[in-house]
């Protein structure tokens, strides 16, 4: 009785379409910004921006695990919320504990791999289009957290540690970005003709680009509010958070009204 309860339970994540992944760079990009702005321009300092973010995280996690369904306004302010934790995160190992990039990276990696890992194992699928239980909506948002976090580590690490820069940084991550976006439509083209079953195939690319959107997102705020001295464009983490939470809520406008990414309930796995 239960599990058919579970299973009548619409989708708690959004379709996966173009909305989906603009919204998510900005979500990425103000994770970045607002980090900085909150510890530097509003002297929190990370210890006291970090408290106060994960505080608020939770509450919004809590609205978010009470909706029977996806509810845009919640769920992409609890994107937002993860992504400006998990930048505070890698910077207090890095700034604070003195953690090398490089060891971060390694860390968020394996703990990104062992959430995947234990997630598939116990609901044989990693799939978003199979979010209707709680259970999977919690690995669920745990993977996210640790992509926040691996992309922050791994962002830092190219742009500064490898002294990159930050716009060829962006760059680079847009490119991998295109090499897996171009490899899964091929990939899709060829199983289609041969019949075959598609799913994988498509789980991990999703995975793989939403990893590569974090420090592409991050890339593009350091690039505009870092100042000209320092390789941006000097418009400030104000400036810049600003401009892309005012487009973020005109776009969640939008799809609250539309319900353009709303996943139909047999699409669910």
């Amino acid at each position: 009785m239960n599990s058919l309860k579970f299973k009548q339970m619409l989708n708690k994540v959004p379709e996966i379409t173009i909305y989906f992944w603009i919204i998510k760079v900005l979500c990425t990009t103000v994770g970045e910004t607002a980090a900085d702005y909150l510890n530097e321009a509003l002297h929190f300092g990370l210890t006291g921006t970090s408290l106060v973010m994960s505080a608020l995280l939770v509450v919004v996690l809590f609205f978010q695990f009470k909706t029977k369904k996806y509810i845009p306004a919640i769920y992409w302010l609890a994107v937002v919320f993860l992504s400006i934790v998990g930048t505070l995160i890698t910077d207090l190992m890095t700034d604070e504990l003195g953690v090398p990039l490089e060891t971060s990276t390694i860390v968020f990696s394996i703990a990104l791999a062992l959430t995947f890992g234990v997630w598939y194992v116990v609901e044989k699928t990693i799939s978003v289009h199979s979010i209707v239980t709680i259970r999977r909506e919690a690995f669920y948002w745990f993977a996210v957290l640790f992509t926040f976090a691996l992309g922050t580590a791994v962002g830092d690490l190219t742009a500064e540690k490898c002294r990159l820069g930050y716009c060829n940084s962006g760059l680079i991550f847009a490119g991998l970005i295109a090499v897996i976006t171009i490899a899964h439509f091929t990939i899709k083209r060829i199983l289609a003709a041969e019949h075959k079953h598609q799913s994988t195939n498509a789980v991990l690319a999703f995975w793989l680009i939403y990893i590569l959107t974090r420090p592409l997102g991050a890339s593009i705020g350091d690039y505009l509010s870092q100042a000209r001295s320092e390789g941006g464009l000097g418009l400030g983490p104000t400036t810049t958070s600003v401009l892309f939470l005012v487009t973020i809520l005109g776009m969640v406008i939008y799809l609250t009204l539309t319900r353009k990414d709303e996943i139909p309930p047999e699409r669910t796995a």
